[in-house]
């Protein structure tokens, strides 16, 4: 592992193509909830989080260092 790393190249990976695809699938809804094809207010929180845990698992896949491993509890990948 590189110098300040603290996942490998698979866990690096997992969470860049991981939180690529929770951003995208949180700017679909987005555009659903703005169209109209969703009504109901309850599709905000999973969208804003979808897109927020998104980037954060691309900052992740980016830079080599998880969090919740850096918090000292083991991640399988």
């Amino acid at each position: 592992m590189e110098e300040g790393c603290n996942i490998g190249a698979k866990g690096r990976a997992i969470r860049l193509f991981g939180g690529i695809a929770s951003v995208i699938g949180g700017f679909l809804l987005l555009a659903l909830i703005l169209t109209g094809y969703i009504e109901s207010s309850l599709w905000w929180p999973p969208t804003v989080g979808s897109i927020a845990l998104g980037s954060l698992g691309i900052y992740e896949g980016r830079t080599g260092w998880c969090y919740v491993r850096g918090m000292g509890i083991w991640t399988p990948l």
